[in-house]
């Protein structure tokens, strides 16, 4: 297998998808600036103005163009630099995106894929937001968000080949993130969750960034006091596959949800409504969630750092949980 970080996954799967006829790039920065995140960094040379295309800042234009495109048959990539910039098309995406194929009767698909980020470091209030839960309360939209290059290469490729509009989330704080990369061909279905560690004590249910803290916090505590936990990345949040969260669930009787959004009516609060509502029987404790404090981002780094997750605040939710 070879070793990839995140970002060098991501540039190898556009390029893979940049060899259909069908497929072009559009976004703020992505050509001549040579991309925010080093992602598309030498594409313009590589591929031309065809291929790739700078874009002025008017995200709703970015997806306007990107919806007109996808119904007349093309593959679009729409970049939106930040999250928190898709503000400004949400109309594009929920009321035109999501709705195309069902009020058109599935006479109009919308095959589009919308490349944003989730992050945060010293941004402040209105750059450091996860909107996770708005996409994937939207029927018609499909929400990815990988943890692993492998997921991030894999995931991207059946993105593209969906029928729908897909919003595939990377975070900030991961492209430098390493793993392996199988060298024959492999697939992972949208809506497939993974099993990153196993565990008979507790189990976590998570995905993206803090599949890596909970890994983290997990190993440590395994080898200084022999606790077991298991750890659900579901990997798409809509449609969500809680399958092997319950199976996990149903067998330790405990978990702890760990996600990077204010904890209140998200995707949080879903995953354990569902445990609740699907395997109440096996309860031993109640369920404990871990997601940012509710309150807008401060700037300052020890403000934000009380804000956010960390590992130290997944280790006192499952020492809760175990109590």
């Amino acid at each position: 297998m070879a070793v990839m970080t995140v970002r060098e996954a991501l540039r190898s799967e556009l390029r893979e998808q940049l060899k259909d006829d069908r497929v072009f790039i559009i976004g703020e920065d992505i050509g001549y600036y040579g991309s925010t995140y080093g992602v598309t960094a030498g594409f313009l040379e590589e591929y031309g103005t065809e291929k790739i295309r700078d874009a002025p800042i008017a995200e709703a234009g970015i997806i306007g163009i990107g919806i007109g495109a996808a119904m007349l048959g093309m593959r679009p990539i729409c970049e939106i630099m930040s999250v928190n910039f898709s503000l400004l098309a949400f109309d594009q995406i929920i009321n035109h995106a999501a709705k195309l194929h069902y009020m058109f009767g599935g006479q109009i698909t919308c095959p589009m894929v919308l490349r944003t980020t989730n992050g945060w470091r010293n941004l402040s209030a209105t750059h450091s937001q996860s909107f996770d839960p708005m996409f994937a309360y939207v029927p018609g939209l499909k929400v990815v968000a990988p943890a692993t290059p492998a997921d991030m290469k894999a995931l991207f490729k059946a993105s593209m080949e969906d029928p729908d509009p897909v919003i595939f989330i990377e975070h900030t704080l991961m492209y430098g993130v390493k793993g392996e990369i199988p060298d024959e061909p492999y697939e992972v279905k949208i809506g497939e969750s993974r099993v990153a560690r196993e565990g008979k004590d507790l189990t976590i249910v998570t995905y993206s960034r803090p599949v890596h803290l909970c890994m983290e916090v997990a190993e440590r505590l395994s080898k200084q006091e022999g606790i077991e936990c298991a750890i659900i990345d579901l990997r798409t949040i809509r449609p969500m596959d809680m399958s092997k969260a319950l199976e996990s669930f149903r067998t330790t009787g405990r978990a702890v949800v760990v996600t990077e959004e204010w904890e209140s009516h998200g995707v949080q609060a879903e995953i354990a409504a569902r445990l609740y509502e699907h395997a109440f029987d096996y309860l031993d404790a109640p369920i404990e969630r871990v997601g940012f404090r509710e309150i807008p981002f401060p700037y300052a780094t020890n403000l934000e750092d009380q804000v956010v997750v960390t590992p130290a605040r997944i280790e006192a939710a499952i020492r809760k949980v175990l109590a």
